[in-house]
Order: C-alpha cells, then structure tokens, then sequence
C-alpha cells in the first residue's frame, strides 16, 4: 500500500528503486531505460539509413492521425481543461499538497518567477512571429472578426493558453499529489495507483514509464531542432555562415556538449545559471522590441485578441474540421500533441516546487499567469510582425512563409531603429541568439534530469553519467529529425510529436480517474484533521476559562 497523509515511510519508492540494475556505477531501471533507449537508437538507425523513406513514412503517420485521430487530441485536452476547473473550484480545490499543515517551500514571488521561467522557452521564440503572422495571411477558421490581426492572435493565443496550460497543471498536480500526500515516486507510474493498485510497482508501471520517457525525449527533440534551425538563423544574419541542415547538426553537437558540461556541474550550479540568465535576457529582449515596435498598437492587440479568445474559447476549443485535415492537422493537432509530449517534463518541474500549496492555489495558479505573460509575449512580436508586414505590403511575410526559423531574425531587421540602427541591430541579433542557445541548453539539461527521474523509479542522486547518457540521446534523435525532414524539417516535427502524444493523450485522460479518487480520500482526511484540531482548540479554551472561573 503506498503511504499515507503525513507517513514518511519510504516503502513505496523502495519497491521501485530496489528493481534497479546496481552495477558499474548505474542506478537504473532496467526495462524503462532499454527499452526506451532501443526504441530511440533503432528509429535513428532506420531513418538514417533511407531518409526519404523515411520522410515519406513521416507524412504518412500524420495524415493517418490528423484524419482519423484528430478527435482524440480536441476532445481529451478540452476534458483535461474542465477537469482542471472542477478540480480548482470543487471541495477538492481545498486539499493541500504534502498534507494538511505542510507548509509552502517557496513564497508566492518565487513561485510564480519560476512559473513564469517553466512557460517561456523554445516555443515562444520559434512561434511567436511566425504563427501570427502566417494566421494574419491565411485566414484560420476559428475565431473569426472583421479585423484578420484579431483573428490571428486570438488563435495564437489558443494554441498557447489556457489548453497547454491546463494540461501542465493536471500533471503537475497529479505528480505532486501522488509524491508528496500518497509518499510514492515522483514519476508517471505513481499517479495510476488507484486503477492498477500494487501492479504499478511492476511491469504495468514500467510501461507507463517507457512512453512518458519517449514523450518527454520526442517533445524535447522537436524543440531542440526548432532551436538549433534559429540559432543557425540568428549566426547567418550576425556572421553569414549560411543555413542548411549540416550546420545545424554540428550546432547540436556543440550545444549538447556545453548541456552536457552543465549537468556533470550539477542541477544548482548548472540548470539555475542558466535559466536566471534566460529570464533576465527574455525580459531585455521583449522590453527592446516593445519599446522600438508600434507600442500603442500591440497594447491595443494585446486588449482585443483577449476579449475575443475569451468570448469564443468555449465554441472554438471544441471545432473539429469535417475532412480531418487541412488547417487544424497542420496547426492546432500538432500544438495539443506537443503540450501533452511535454507534460511530464513541465509536470515533474512544478510538482517539485509546488509542496504546501492547496490545489486550488497550484491549479489558477498555473492556468493564469503562464498564459498572460505568453500572451503578451506573443501580442508584442506577433503585433510588431503584423504592423511592420502591414506597412510593408507583405514584404515580412514574403520572407518567413517558407522559412519560419528566420521569422524572428527578419523582424528585427526591419524594426525602426530611432540612432544607431546597425549596431543596435547586431546586439539585438546577439541577444536573441544567446537567449535560444541557452534555452537549448536548459531545455537538454532539464529534460535529461526529468528522463533519468522517471527511468530510474524515481531514485534520488542517480549517477551524473545517466543524465549524459539521455542529454545526447535527446541530440541524437533532434539531428535525426533533422536529417529526415531536410527543407520539410517542420512537418518531420509534426508527425513526431503527433505520434508519441496520441497514446500519452489517453493515458492523460485515463490518469483524472485516479487522481480524483485519490484527492476525495485525502480531502476526508484533510477535513478531520482539521475539525479535530479546531475541536481541541475549542475544548482547551473552554477548559481555560473553566479554570479561571473555579
């Protein structure tokens, strides 16, 4: 049975960490890691050896799902919203994590920073001219208004609200729940307890541990090979050393070294560096591009597009085009299965710091301030890209419709800069760079810890070489995509994270009946507690005032 409310037994995770393979200096699980690892080594093997093959196969898989599987993706992602709802402003909402007087690890302010750290990433620099700007031109059949920029963000804001948010927040608090109030492993297996009971321990859970690893390492690939095809962006503009797919699987090579060097460092000296300097150069560079942009105009955007994604979020999130395909296969399907490839990553980080709030508070505040702050982030390069496209006639558009890596890049070079244009120009250029090498970065190094955490039963200080060993797997497998997609490199990415988040998307869904059986018991024993606690107090002021009258 797993522990209790309050029991600091160490019983459960034992009886995962003692399957683990001991020897040579390694502290693993056997199946999870071979079979994940085997998995990984035999797709690049197979695709490397006939990447048109390959490619061909790629498309294939996404038309499949995206015309007979979309369903799935829409209608549990909208469940997995709802329930987050529920969850929020139930009785439920009332029930603390790590028991009923833990206490919170860290202040709001921290909290939150680190929230705000968790939403910004690859993604956000990737997308967030080219989506809007590509929504701006070819107009998306959902939130329609006579204005195409409204349409346009609203829609953006969609594939980057509250959907992904809501699917981080339910895993994070299923993760945390099952961790710190039931004292099981941190890791997906864990959060299945009440519909497999003591199988979980075994080989069921080991399954559920192999495709959260295999989501984790092909979300985390996809978003490196975004990253790296904008790094090559930013080097060709700052250095001219040209964009191809070859430069950028050295890159990859190069920065998954330095990922490396940061986890042999460790997690405090090597993950904190580096996503303190993400989030100081991310507000530079966003603070740079509001102030020399059209500032009123994105404000006013800004203000729009969030009345509009507000009043028609509840029509829109449950749209299903009628072939299957078309615009939603290409957009909103692969968005939803990316957030769900990303969960356990996004998951397990604000499970670890989230011990002492309610989940009330782990729920808003996951759904609310992530996407604010990405919808501003995205109204400010976003309504820069449409405003500078507007007066353009086109021109900005003309450039990014077939090379979305370079979107960023050729806005900034076209921003109007008020004095020294050509240098500020290159600062920014390097700024912009620095920020998606060290995303890179942090995203390896982090993602290669959530990885070793869940294929090692959730072991605490397994060996560093472990993390090495799934930071360049994660390498490995992006410059694989890469190679495979070639000029196509963006539909390779699709059908990846299409793929693995399919089966990870029912497993979502089938993991709310668990935790909702797990938080009603809690929240029982939560209330006594507390009742008797109030009762005591009672009776013990009573008892003095008694003494005093006698």
């Amino acid at each position: 049975m797993p522990g209790h409310e309050n029991n600091r037994g160490g019983e459960p995770r034992g009886q995962i960490s003692a399957r683990n393979f001991k020897k040579y200096g390694f502290d693993l699980n056997l199946f999870v890691s071979l079979s994940s690892g085997i998995v990984i080594i035999l797709f690049c093997l197979y695709a490397v050896s006939n990447l048109e093959r390959a490619f061909a196969l790629s498309l294939a898989v996404q038309e499949f799902i995206t015309a007979n599987l979309d369903w799935v993706f829409i209608l549990s992602s909208n469940f997995i919203v709802l329930t987050c709802l529920y969850l929020a402003f139930s009785k439920l909402g009332r029930v603390r994590i790590g028991g009923a007087h833990c206490e919170k690890e860290f202040t709001n302010f921290s909290w939150y920073s680190m929230l705000i750290s968790a939403g910004m990433g690859i993604g956000l620099m990737f997308w967030a001219v080219g989506e809007p700007l590509s929504h701006f031109h070819n107009a998306p059949p959902i939130f329609g208004h006579p204005d195409a920029s409204f349409t346009a963000m609203a829609t953006t804001f969609f594939h980057w609200g509250l959907h992904p948010w809501g699917i981080y927040a339910l895993m994070a608090l299923a993760l945390a729940f099952f961790a710190y109030n039931r004292k099981m492993p941190l890791s997906l297996r864990s959060v299945f307890y009440f519909l497999f009971k003591d199988k979980v321990y075994g080989k069921t859970g080991d399954i559920i541990d192999t495709f959260a690893v295999l989501s984790v390492l092909f979300g985390l690939a996809t978003s490196l090979a975004l990253g790296v095809q904008q790094i090559n962006s930013g080097l060709e503009y700052l250095l001219g050393i040209g964009i191809n797919v070859w430069t950028q699987v050295i890159l990859i090579i190069l920065i998954t070294l330095i990922a490396v060097a940061s986890i042999v460092k460790g997690l405090h000296k090597g993950i904190r560096f580096f996503a303190t300097l993400n989030m100081r150069l991310a507000l530079i560079f966003m603070l740079i591009v509001f102030i020399l942009g059209p500032t009123a105009y994105i404000l006013r955007l800004f203000s729009n597009s969030l009345g509009l994604y507000f009043n028609s979020l509840i029509q829109y999130s449950s749209y299903l085009s009628v072939d299957g395909e078309g615009w939603q296969g290409t957009w909103t399907i692969p968005f939803l299965a990316w957030w769900i490839a990303w969960s356990p990553f996004v998951g397990m980080f604000i499970a670890r710091i989230s011990k002492g709030r309610t989940v009330r508070e782990l729920i808003t505040g996951v759904l609310i301030v992530p996407s604010l702050l990405s919808f501003f982030w995205l109204s400010v390069f976003g309504g820069a890209a449409i405003n500078i496209d507007r007066i353009s006639e086109g021109a900005l558009f003309s450039v990014v419709e077939d090379n979305l890596p370079v979107a960023l890049f050729e806005l900034i070079s076209l921003l109007n800069m008020p004095f020294g244009a050509n240098l500020i120009r290159v600062l920014i250029y390097i700024v912009a760079t620095a920020l998606v090498i060290n995303y890179f970065i942090t995203s390896s190094d982090s993602g290669s810890l959530v990885v070793d955490k869940i294929s090692s039963g959730g072991t605490i200080g397994s060996p560093a070489k472990q993390r090495v060993f799934w930071a360049a797997i994660e390498g490995l497998l992006a410059a694989t995509l890469l190679l495979i997609g070639g000029d196509r490199v963006i539909d390779v990415l699709r059908t990846a994270v299409t793929a693995v988040g399919l089966p990870l998307a029912v497993i979502l869904t089938l993991m709310i009946f668990s935790l909702i059986k797990g938080l009603n018991a809690s929240h029982e024993k939560q209330m006594w507690l507390k009742d008797s606690l109030r009762i005591k107090k009672i009776l013990k002021k009573k008892h003095g005032k008694a003494e005093e009258n006698a």
